[in-house]
This record gives structure tokens, sequence and C-alpha cells, in this order.
């Protein structure tokens, strides 16, 4: 019994790659790897404290939010794949488990290191954008561009390290090489031809070079307003105007008719609608809404007119137009001059405000005869 069980443990051990000559396993280089990056990461990091308590960079603020545990894990990895790759027969003894899982391990921490860099430059080029003005028109084209390649760029940098991972193992390697030569990839876009999905990225790319929408473009689909919150590579999401989502495919805004109101100028004409009696005083009324306007500071001073534009049997149809800096201000412009407007009317001209009339036929007085 004694003899077996020594048997096993001797066989356990054999298997993990430590043979008792001064030889060192590679699993214990793995534990060795990880306590030097380990240490070497809490250098790094306690050097980045001392840096951000003397003069706080976004930089490393964003380094700290998004890449924080990749570097983490990355560096372990890094002196783990370096280890393995010793040749010092005299000390060391290279174990196939341990040279796979460095591998292994290598490959998936950088691509997910990359990833979140490409996340953390991304938001360092776009910090100084306001994209919530609507006249800063330049500002948000860059930003959706900047956000549209950095998300190519992590699909890349993803399918690269997936192919490096596949060419990695004997069983798939062929799978990984098809993928990154130039016939693996036309088989690969072949393939997502028959589906959306190809159509939705290359509707994004059209978007991000023709600009159709911009982050924070004031658009209507599907007969509402709203805002483009987000552009992904799939799908817009559209920010209504009482702060429900709308969620439509990319190529929506390439094969259908939509209105985007900050296409390449934010200012737009608002309209009101007044149905007077026709005894109105149409000058009156032009008079004391050029005032209105003049004193509201959401009135851009560039469109202004008071006509009758519509009769009809009972009333008149009086259109008022002014322009303002954007739609939220063309809305609140709106309602400033219907509001007033109408108290104007109903003090100064109380007549004016739409009327029925009903006409009574005279009694017929019956006639005198002759007595």
């Amino acid at each position: 019994m004694q003899q077996q069980l020594d048997i096993w443990i001797r066989a356990i051990v054999r298997w993990f790659g430590y043979i008792p000559n001064r030889d060192l396993s590679g699993w214990i280089l793995l534990l060795t790897a990880i306590l030097l990056g380990l240490t070497v990461d809490f250098a790094v990091t306690q050097f980045i404290r001392f840096i951000v308590r003397r003069r706080p960079f976004r930089t490393l603020a964003l380094l700290k939010v998004y890449a924080r545990w990749a570097f983490w894990i990355f560096v372990p990895s890094l002196f783990f794949l370096l280890a393995t790759n010793m040749q010092s027969a005299r000390f060391l003894r290279r174990h196939p488990v341990a040279d796979k899982t460095a591998e292994i391990l290598f490959l998936i921490t950088t691509t997910w290191l990359v990833v979140q860099l490409l996340k953390v430059g991304e938001l360092r080029l776009i910090h100084e954008y306001d994209t919530t003005k609507d006249v800063n028109l330049s500002q948000r084209k860059f930003v959706t561009q900047v956000r549209f390649f950095r998300r190519m760029t992590a699909i890349f940098v993803i399918i690269l390290g997936s192919s490096l991972l596949l060419i990695s193992f004997q069983g798939s390697r062929k799978v990984g090489l098809s993928v990154l030569t130039s016939a693996g990839v036309v088989s690969v876009v072949i393939g997502f031809a028959a589906q959306k999905t190809l159509a939705n990225l290359l509707a994004g790319i059209q978007i991000a070079f023709n600009q159709q929408i911009r982050l924070d473009d004031a658009v209507v689909v599907e007969k509402e307003w709203g805002r483009i919150e987000e552009i992904n590579l799939t799908s817009v999401i559209v920010r209504l105007w009482d702060r429900r989502r709308l969620i439509l495919p990319i190529t929506y805004f390439v094969e259908t008719p939509f209105e985007n109101w900050t296409r390449s100028d934010a200012s737009i004409i608002g309209s009101v609608f007044l149905y007077l009696d026709y005894n109105v005083p149409v000058d009156k009324v032009r008079e004391q809404a050029r005032k209105i306007a003049e004193n509201d500071p959401l009135w851009t001073g560039d469109s202004f007119a008071v006509q009758v534009t519509d009769t009809t049997p009972t009333c008149i149809q009086v259109r008022i137009l002014v322009s303002a800096p954007d739609a939220p201000s063309a809305f609140d412009l709106r309602c400033h001059m219907r509001e007033q407007l109408i108290a104007f009317i109903r003090d100064e001209y109380p007549q004016s405000l739409p009327q029925t009339r009903l006409m009574l036929a005279e009694e017929l007085k019956p006639k005198e005869t002759d007595v």
C-alpha cells in the first residue's frame, strides 16, 4: 500500500514537471512570475499615486478606471511567458502545459489591455468636446467618428487575438490561419454578406463619413422628435423628448427618409397659428408680435412674419413665424408668443376672438286691413 502511494505521488510530481535534481518546474515558474508581476504592479501603482497626489492627470485617472485590472493581470502573464522561454537547462525545466498556459494567458490579457487602452484613448480625445450643444457641429462630428473607429479597431484587435489563440492549438491552427489570410477574410465577408450584420456595418461606415447623423443631432423618426444618444455598429439609440429611448437599426438612417434638424445648422423657424375673428386688426397684432419677439432672448432676429394664411367661414388663420437658435428654444419661444398674443387680444380686442354669429329673422307684422 505504501509503495503504491509513493508511485502515485511520484507520478503526480513528474506530471507537474518537478524533478528533484535542482530542476525548477514550469508551474513553480508560474508562481514566481505571478509574484514578480504583482510586485511590479504594486510598484507602478504606488508611483502613479505619488504623481497624482502632486498633480492630477486625467489620463492617469482614466487608466485607473478602465485599464487597471487588465494591467494587473497582463504584467504577471508577461513575466510568466518570459520565464517559460528561458533555456537554462541546468536550472530550469520547461513543461509543455506551463508553456501553453503562458501563451494563452498572454494573448488573452494583451487583447484585453489593448481594448481597454483604446477606450482610454477615445475618452482622452473627446474630453474637451462638448456634444450637448447644437451649434457644436464640428465637435459632434469628430466625436462620432472617433467612437466609431474605436469600436472598429477594438473588433479588429479581438479578431486578431482570437486568431492567434486558435493558432496556438494544433487542432484549430488551420482555422486561425484561414481567418488571418486574405482568403479567410473574404470567406468571412461573404458569410456575413447574407446577413444584416454586414449591411449594418457598411451603413455605419457610410454614416461615419457622410455624417447623415451625429451624436446629439435633433431628428424626427417614426413621427417622434428626439436626439441621437448613441451610434453603435448595428443600431442607433434615439432619446425622445419625453425621455423614452427609440432603438433603430443603423440601416434605417440610410434607407428611410427622416428629418435632421441640426444637419448643417441648428437654427430653426417656429410657427404659431391663431384663429381670430374677421374684424381683428392684423396690423396691431403684427406690432405686438414684433414687440414680444424683440423682448424675448430666445429670438435670434433672423426671421419674423405675421400673415393671414387662411380663411374659414367663421374665422381667419393668422400665422406668426419666429426664428430660434435650436429646436428646444423654438418650442419655448412659440409658447411664449402664443400665450402673450392671446392675452393681448383678450384684453385689447376681445371682439376679435373667434365668435359664432346667429342672425334671427325679423317677425313679420300682420298687415292692417281696412275696416
